[in-house]
């Protein structure tokens, strides 16, 4: 097929997207399945497309200037888009691509109307499907007008919303070419799309008609507003009659228009039942025919319906496999992570090899399964008391599923399958000492697997890594650690709730856990103060790290007046804190130590915001706020009857609370401190690989799982293919927006707040620190561009321990993602911080620089400018 410039629907499949098109490769495949009918045609294929702009003066000059502009530059793509769009509409189609044209016109119809549709490489494919992107022309009658529309096609291309979705997904213009699809014209009484799974809401067994009269088009321009069908197990379930007020209409010798439906069919169906059951069988068959739910363009000319597309729905967030037809439950780890970023293979592998629960990965996530736990009436109530603590969304999205009878006592239990439902009370003596061995006991793990990795390499570094994945999760299960973890958190929910009941003082305990020693994470954001003070003092070792752009830089600064101390004191934070960074639980992310510039702008923030012992200002002053909070809650409650009873319970409380809570941040630190070490074995491993020629890049091997990384090493094998098809998928997953919770049958569910007690046009969230406090607003996406002023106000996606520098520079906190115990939770009131967490749509919703109120006790954030 290579070098020919037009071939028939009958002559291609799926899989000659390279050739055809996305567009032109899924007719040829619906054209060869059965019961499907496809208007005639053929495709004017990508050959033909490279030798009609290799005459296009300057195209590389003109592709270059096309690459500058980042995707949010409007103005530069509009200019340079229209620029190559020009040029080649201007440059005349190659005589040889001309005369097969015309000749396959010829086996058509030369009399007949057309439409003319591109087809590029990048479109229609299951991880982007460019719908929209590229023109399409209808009723084009005769063949100059045909050639003429083909070169239109090309240049649509380069169409502003087509540039600017590529550079949004990182595609390459040069990576991609345009193929034509040509297909006799078909004039259809009625038109529209069928979606085999619900768009809305993911759910797979839901099938959605929408229909108008004449063309499709004028749904697609948005002059009609179509009809509604929704059909589940073969029966149409709603329906949506819609005034179809015009539609659009062939015109004879060429092109549409737009005419006025006769007053007494606008309020009649456009399709009868029937009909809508007809069409979904055929929508079945096509989603059968590609293995994923599709997108599907119809025309309904004299009773018989003819297929004119069909796309995947990119929109829908992947399923886990369930292996069962039974309704499935699952929770979304990165929201109790605090990083529903999209993952690479290795990550995923690795975080479900090391992790205490089974877990699915689904889109680039993780999920865990939680039927067992809701289909089980005993430890159903348990379970959601420990949601409605720590996430109320995700509580709400559960109880619809459950009020809908979806899930049913049927499952068995063959273990843990998610996570606990609720565990034992924390059985455990108030003793600092506890915290200690505990914290060393894990020291003394991670330093046994430091010694121990050094001399292992190859097949034998993989053996050993399965075995210490074990101790990993061995130390993680510590039933005392466990305790410990829940003795803090238990006395926290216990101060709140009896303090609010006796004294009616709400969340009483975000004041009560201020500077609670042995915060790991706290104590880090406070650690870079500390580096802070010590380059202060150094204008020169200030002015170097201005221009830091990668992490040679500490090798200079030893030639600067002071640089010695600065870099000393960076690599001592490095030595305690370089395993983290944004995304943590994903160990192909950089961390600080492979990457220590990530921290020079937040140590200039310090530098230039704070004066020097500001750490030591800042734990003192929370600790003093504490033991005054301690001091009023107590004397108040021994002026209630039975005070002294309240008082001393409290007491014993409040000292719990102050020995545990900090220790909750530990296990997090102890699972990256292995992951910095068994990423610096895997990446050198990975450099081997490359310098034996199996790689090409060492971050090749973050497309790949565990055990595929040991076959790799094994087999001195790496399949470039499944690379290539990983990397792709990544790049899709990361357009897509994890639910909360997700069913098996593909029903995404984010939940919603069931609350009147906020102001109008305030935005609801769940309160997790005390405190009201007005501000700009900085919204940040990314850590390294957190320039914050003294009283600004933090507002991001998520937060996870890396965050905490920059903690220290806010004023207070808002987020997407979040709950009660989420390490930004924690940490935001360990610093005295008024935070509001789990806000749906934050970053879109406040604008950058927007003046806003965060109310940390009442849970809202009011947009006041």
């Amino acid at each position: 097929m290579a070098g020919r410039y037009v071939v028939g629907f009958d002559e291609v499949d799926e899989t000659q997207g390279a050739v055809v098109g996305g567009k032109g490769a899924h007719l040829g495949a619906l054209s060869r399945t059965e019961g499907v009918r496809v208007p005639p045609g053929f495709c004017v294929t990508t050959d033909a497309f490279r030798l009609a702009v290799a005459g296009v003066p300057a195209l590389d000059e003109l592709l270059d200037r096309l690459a500058r502009p980042g995707p949010d530059d409007r103005e530069a793509i509009r200019t340079f888009s229209a620029d190559i769009r020009r040029a080649v509409e201007e440059t005349a189609v190659p005589h040889d691509v001309a005369a097969a044209i015309t000749d396959a016109l010829a086996g058509l119809g030369d009399d007949a109307a057309y439409a003319v549709r591109s087809s590029a490489t990048a479109e229609d494919l299951p991880t982007a499907s460019f719908a929209g992107q590229q023109d399409s022309y209808l009723n084009v009658v005769g063949p100059p007008a045909v050639l003429a529309h083909v070169s239109r096609c090309w240049a649509s291309l380069f169409t502003e919303r087509a540039v600017g979705y590529r550079l949004r997904n990182g595609i390459d213009h040069r990576a991609v070419r345009m193929a034509v699809v040509v297909q006799r014209m078909v004039v259809p009484d009625a038109a529209g799309v069928l979606f085999t799974a619900d768009p809305v809401t993911g759910d797979r067994r839901v099938t959605s008609v929408d229909a108008g009269f004449g063309l499709g088009e004028a749904m697609v321009a948005g002059l009609v507003t179509p009809d509604v069908f929704t059909v589940r197990d073969g029966a149409v379930v709603g329906r949506t009659i819609a005034a179809k007020r015009s539609e659009v209409r062939a015109v004879p010798g060429g092109g549409t228009r737009v005419v006025d439906v006769d007053p007494a069919r606008q309020e009649q169906p456009a399709l009868t039942d029937a009909q809508v059951l007809r069409l979904v069988d055929l929508g079945r068959r096509i989603e059968a025919r590609f293995g994923r739910p599709q997108d599907v363009e119809w025309a309904l000319v004299d009773g018989d319906v003819q297929i004119l597309q069909s796309r995947p729905i990119t929109t829908l967030f992947p399923v886990p496999a369930a292996g069962d037809d039974a309704t499935h439950v699952y929770l979304s780890v990165g929201h109790q992570q605090m990083m529903t970023d999209a993952m690479r293979p290795l990550g995923l592998s690795m975080w479900r090899l090391t992790a205490m629960a089974p877990m699915h990965a689904a889109g680039g996530r993780l999920f865990v399964d939680a039927t067992r736990h809701l289909s089980d009436p005993a430890g159903r109530a348990g379970f959601l008391d420990l949601m409605r603590r720590s996430d109320p969304l995700t509580l709400d999205a559960l109880t619809t599923v459950l009020d809908r009878g979806d899930v049913v006592p049927t499952l068995p239990a063959p273990g843990p399958a998610g996570p606990p439902a609720g565990l034992p009370p924390a059985t455990i003596e108030t003793d600092p000492a506890i915290v200690t061995a505990l914290i060393e006991a894990s020291r003394d793990s991670i330093a046994a697997l430091r010694r121990d990795i050094r001399t292992r390499s190859g097949p034998a570094l993989f053996d050993f890594l399965t075995e210490a994945f074990e101790e990993h999760k061995r130390v993680l299960a510590d039933p005392v650690g466990m305790q410990a973890i829940m003795a803090g958190m238990e006395a926290t929910w216990w101060l709140n709730d009896k303090l609010g009941e006796w004294l009616g003082e709400p969340n009483a305990a975000d004041t009560l856990t201020l500077s609670a020693p042995g915060n790991v994470t706290s104590e880090m954001g406070l650690a870079l103060l500390d580096v802070a003070d010590v380059i202060r003092p150094h204008p020169e070792v200030v002015a170097f790290l201005r221009h830091v752009e990668d992490g040679g830089f500490l090798d200079e600064l030893p030639k600067l007046p002071g640089g010695r101390e600065a870099r000393a004191a960076i690599e001592d934070y490095l030595d305690r804190y370089g395993m983290r960074c944004v995304g943590e639980i994903d160990i192909t992310r950089p961390r600080w130590r492979e990457q220590p510039a990530t921290l020079v702008p937040l140590i200039l923030d310090h530098v230039r915001t704070f004066a020097p012992g500001e750490a030591r200002r800042r734990f003192a002053q929370g600790r003093r706020a504490a033991e005054r909070k301690a001091e009023e809650v107590l004397t108040r409650l021994r002026a209630l009857p039975d005070g002294d009873r309240r008082a001393d319970e409290t007491r014993r409380m409040i000292d719990r609370v102050r020995t545990f809570i900090g220790y909750r941040e530990y296990p997090k630190y102890g699972i990256v401190s292995r992951y910095l070490v068994y990423k610096q074995a895997l990446t050198a491993e990975a450099d081997r690989l490359v310098r034996d020629g199996v790689l090409a890049d060492r971050e090749d091997v973050f497309f790949l799982t565990f055990d595929e990384f040991r076959d790799a090493v094994r087999t001195r094998r790496v399949d470039e293919r499944l690379v290539r098809e990983r990397r792709d998928a990544y790049r899709w997953h990361r357009t897509l927006t994890p639910p909360r919770v997700l069913t098996s049958h593909g029903e995404a569910l984010a939940g919603a707040y069931r609350r009147d007690d906020v102001p109008d046009g305030a935005l609801v969230g769940l309160p997790v620190s005390n405190g009201t406090v007005e501000g700009r607003a900085r919204v940040v996406r990314d850590l390294a561009r957190a320039d914050l002023e003294p009283g600004d106000i933090l507002v991001t996606v998520h937060t996870d321990p890396s965050w905490t520098p920059v903690f220290v520079a806010a004023a207070a906190l808002v987020t997407e993602v979040g709950g009660q115990m989420t390490h930004g939770a924690v940490i935001a009131r360990e610093y005295g911080l008024p935070a509001v967490v789990n806000v749906p749509d934050a970053t879109r919703l406040i604008r950058d620089g927007q003046r806003i109120r965060v109310h940390g006790s009442a849970g809202h954030v009011e947009l006041l400018s």
